[in-house]
Order: structure tokens, then sequence, then C-alpha cells
């Protein structure tokens, strides 16, 4: 058994269908559990669907619904020519579980709605990638992963409930044949309300999968070749990494890096399951492999950027120390209002620290840590992340930039910076 995960871009549209067939016959591998995302940028436009919803602007609701269900419906047709497939019922039948969700709901929480709309996306690419595969030779299974991976009631971060998600997969999903499931959902275990395990959290469903399964590997399907050693969409020089260790991986992902999710890495290193990363456009080439061995090869620096970020400096109203009973009070208030810390430091008298507003309560955050301290905030810069740097990618990292904080370590250098051009 193997587990193969395709990501939205492999799937956004008719092609892209059509390729996932081609990749299972080009490996042809049979025993699989194949974990797909939502197709292109549909959790975005669900977002959105989110957004306007909790807004109460039925308009924007419904023009959003209808570019879900026109690009969907779009692929659909050119997939099933004739237009009369039992799919195109079952894909309705989705739509209007979704609509029917909007007009029932009294929540306006928006971590509990956002679950229960963006998983729609999830439910749809899959019933359509099934089908599809059926359609042309390929005999699979589709499943709900919602009844398989339980988790906590921490919307759209969930944590996984292992015993009960291991004994579910494992007393449920054939080992043999092609399995079709959800990436990035579970559900939770006292109401049966859908979860999301974070942004990306599709590899990390394909790790929980082969972590039950004890599989004898993963392979993540993505629009470049491998692992590079930098994001292409902001570095014009990257190298293809060929082989990484579970250790250099789990720091790169810790640090931000985008190609392998953070919690996707330590169940797979639990068993040694070895993870690939394959271009869906060449997958007989050998990609990346994550696993046992050295570091990195090539040992070469690797850049992480992560734009959009708060820095938030502190210092105590009476000029007195930063000791460990302030510091407490400001990881407690980070945790409360949700922040995602990314980078700390501190001196004497100062406390600064990098943080993720993920979920927009930087306001109300500002306005209680003002109670007890001095802040200054500086909002939209960008953390730059270098593994195992050379001097002079930092004095190139950095030209023409302003350079709000810096921390180094023997292997990483990080940097905060106010202007987010690269």
């Amino acid at each position: 058994m193997k587990i193969y995960k395709f990501g939205g871009a492999s799937v956004k549209d008719a092609e892209g269908v059509r390729n996932v067939k081609r990749v299972l016959e080009a490996t042809g591998e049979t025993n699989l559990v194949v974990v797909i995302s939502a197709m292109g940028k549909t959790t975005n436009l669900l977002e959105q669907v989110v957004t306007a919803y909790r807004e109460d602007d039925s308009s924007r609701v419904h023009d959003h619904l209808s570019t879900f269900h026109n690009y969907h419906f779009d692929i659909l047709h050119a997939l099933f020519s004739n237009g009369v497939h039992p799919v195109f019922q079952r894909v309705s039948d989705i739509f209007n579980e979704l609509s029917s969700f909007l007009e029932r709901n009294r929540s306006k929480k928006h971590s509990f709605l956002y679950d229960q709309i963006v998983c729609f996306g999830e439910l749809v690419s899959t019933t359509i990638v099934s089908t599809y595969l059926s359609e042309v030779g390929v005999k699979n299974s589709w499943l709900d992963v919602r009844n398989y991976i339980v988790t906590n009631n921490y919307y759209r971060d969930a944590k996984v409930d292992w015993t009960t998600t291991q004994q579910r997969i494992q007393e449920g999903i054939a080992t043999q044949g092609i399995t079709i499931t959800q990436g990035f959902l579970g559900s939770e275990s006292d109401n049966n309300f859908t979860t999301t395990l974070g942004r990306e959290g599709s590899d990390y469903t394909a790790a929980i999968f082969a972590y039950c399964l004890n599989s004898e590997s993963v392979t993540i399907w993505k629009d470049v070749p491998g692992v590079l050693n930098a994001d292409p969409r902001y570095f014009s020089n990257t190298t293809l990494l060929h082989t990484i260790s579970y250790t250099e991986a789990i720091e790169l992902a810790f640090y931000g890096a985008s190609v392998i999710h953070p919690k996707t890495l330590q169940p797979l290193q639990r068993k040694e399951i070895p993870l690939y990363v394959k271009s869906f456009v060449n997958p007989n080439a050998p990609g990346t492999c994550v696993g046992k061995g050295e570091l990195l090869d090539p040992m070469v620096s690797c850049f992480i950027l992560k734009p959009n970020l708060v820095l938030l400096s502190l210092s105590s109203l009476d000029f007195s120390f930063m000791m460990e009973d302030n510091i407490s009070d400001v990881f407690r208030w980070l945790h409360e209002y949700k922040m995602k810390v990314e980078l700390i430091q501190n001196s004497a008298i100062s406390f600064s620290v990098c943080v993720n507003d993920k979920y927009h309560k930087l306001a109300p955050l500002l306005k209680k840590l003002k109670e007890t301290f001095q802040v200054h905030c500086e909002p939209n810069v960008t953390l730059y992340t270098v593994r195992h740097p050379a001097s002079e990618d930092i004095v190139t990292l950095t030209q023409g930039k302003e350079v709000l904080l810096k921390q180094e370590n023997l292997s990483t250098v990080q940097i905060v910076v106010a202007d987010k051009t690269t």
C-alpha cells in the first residue's frame, strides 16, 4: 500500500483530472490511497463565501456560489461530454447540501463556519476525480475521510485523535485496490461537525493514512520537479534537492517551507516511511526523497520567505527588566488571541516577537498588551529564513531592504525586513 496526494494545481481543470489517470498508469501502482485537494483556487473562493455569509451579504454569497458551481460544471462538461452522466446529479446534490447548510445555520463563529463551508471543495473534487477514473477504466472506491480522521473541535487547525483514527482506518480501508479520498478534512468526535487540519493539510492527511496503514511510501504530486531550495514564486534561481533527511525537512517545514506541510513529516519519521515529492508533469522523474540519510544533497543554502507578518516590540512602561513573569504573560496572551509565533528575540529591557495574525486578532491583542507594556507594532513585514547560509547570501538578500531584526545560529539566519520585495 502506497499513498498518493494530488494538490489543487494538479486537478485545476479537466486536463489535470485526465493527467491523474496518466500518472497512475505511468507509475503502475494498483494498491493506493489517493488523497485529493480542492480543485485550483476553490478553497480561496469558498473563503470568500464564508466572509460574505458572516457579513449577511446574500448577493455576494450567491455570486461566489455561482462561480463555485460554474467552475466545476465546466470541468464536468469537459470530462463527461453527454451532460447526462449521473455524476452531474451527484455534484448537484453536494452543492444543494452546501446551500442547505447556509440556510439552516445560525452560528456566525468564523472558524466553525470556515470548516463547514470550505470542506465542499474537497467533496466535489474527489467526486469528480473518482467518477472520471471509473469511467475510463481505473476501478476505485470513493471514501468520505470525515468518517475516519477524528479530531478535537479546534476548528481550522484541528488536532488528530490518533487512537480512534488509527482504529477506524485500519478497520475500514481496503489494502487492495485504489481508494479516492479528501485531504484537509476530519470530523470532531463529539458532534461529527467537519473540521480542517490547517491550510495545506492535505499533505498531513496523506501522512496520517501512511502512518495508520504502515504504508510503503507517500508521494506528493506537485507542479514543481521536487523540493527546491527556494520558492520559485519569489526567487529566480532555484536548485532541486535530490534527498533531504527527515530532520532537515522538519526544520525547513518548521520555518515555513511551502512544499511540505509542517505536520506531515513527524508521523512519517516515526515509522521511517519515505516521502517523495514529484512532478505530475513528468511522473517518471526521480523528484525529491525525504528519508534517512545526509542532511541535503546537494548541500546548498535554502531560502524561506513569509510575507505579511507583524513585528511587535515590547518594553516595560517603567523601564524595568523584561523578566520571566512578563514574558509568560505575553505568551499567554499570544495564545489567547491565536497568534502564530514565527520568531522571538529578547534582551534585558525589550522583547520582540514576529507573528502571523491568521485569525485577525491583532487589534484586541494590542489593546491588551498596551495595558502592561510600551508597544511598537510594525505591520506587513517579511521574514526570511536561510538554512546553511553563505555570507554572500545574506548580503544579497538584505540589499536595499530595511532590516528590523536579525537572529542567527550555526545553521540558520532569520531576518525581518520592512521591504517585501525580493
